[in-house]
């Protein structure tokens, strides 16, 4: 007869390994988002947005090329002006960033969260990696119905995506839109609050950045900031004196990363039930 086989004590219920308690948070995480009403709102909005403003765009560069001499209706670039409407939508990109964190210390749920998942940067990374995808698949498909909208629109003035350089100029329009939501997390995770986190970033895009872009002595500065080298990423022919897409890209992710050490930092330093 066999002997009976010994099950050690608290085998039944030892922890899941790393590779499936990653599986089972990035789930959750995955959850979260999808339950969240502001998740499908911000992300409907951005879309809206990119896709209504670089119609508009595409309707008047049609009509303005009339005008044009030969030369210059050939230096201009139908993929950049299609997706012009990034310009806005990526406001909405942020707030979907911004709210898919703040939205925890705004209702005490990460402090649940904490509870269940005591590793911080395992919890940060699965919530960072699901905002990305979500926000990725989402800005990829509103690039390309952005560009495909805008080229129907500028009519003799298209181009198409089997051109040099445009299928990575709207792939990269997506990937900027979602770099700028990861950024926005981790500054909102950062700050703890979505005024704060809001209050920093509106008036960098859409204020500071523009301002310091358009003043000779500042300029140089500006290129560098996160929404002006990302941008890059979105032209086809990109300006001799600028950063080009991917060192454009390259400086985009560094300050994402940036912006996720310091949420990870302070997610590790502070008690999660302070405000």
């Amino acid at each position: 007869m066999p002997a009976p086989t010994t099950v050690p004590a608290g085998a039944a219920s030892a922890p899941p390994g790393a590779a499936a308690l990653a599986r089972a948070v990035l789930h959750a995480e995955w959850i979260k988002l999808r339950t969240v009403r502001s998740t499908f709102w911000s992300l409907l909005t951005a879309a809206l947005l990119t896709l209504a403003t670089g119609a508009a765009l595409c309707l008047l560069t049609r009509y303005a090329a009339r005008e044009l001499e030969p030369a210059d209706r050939a230096a201009l670039d139908p993929t950049a002006t299609s997706l012009s409407g990034m310009v806005l939508g990526e406001l909405a990109m942020v707030l979907f960033g911004v709210l898919a964190a703040s939205g925890e210390f705004a209702t005490g749920m990460l402090s649940t969260s904490v509870q269940a998942v005591p590793q911080r940067g395992l919890l940060l990374s699965c919530k960072a990696a699901a905002v990305f995808t979500v926000a990725l698949l989402t800005g990829c498909a509103t690039s390309l119905t952005a560009f495909l909208t805008g080229q129907a629109v500028l009519g003799d003035l298209a181009t198409s995506l089997t051109a040099p350089g445009v299928l990575r100029a709207v792939l990269g329009g997506g990937l900027y839109l979602a770099m700028l939501a990861l950024f926005a997390l981790g500054v909102a995770t950062a700050l703890r609050h979505p005024l704060l986190a809001l209050g920093l970033l509106v008036p960098l895009f859409f204020l500071v950045s523009p301002l310091l872009g358009a003043l000779p002595a500042t300029a140089r500065f500006a290129a560098y900031l996160p929404d002006a080298a990302g941008s890059h990423l979105t032209e086809v022919h990109p300006p001799a004196d600028g950063l080009g897409p991917w060192p454009g890209f390259a400086v985009l992710a560094l300050w994402v990363a940036a912006a996720l050490a310091t949420a990870y930092v302070t997610l590790r330093a502070r008690d999660v039930r302070q405000g």
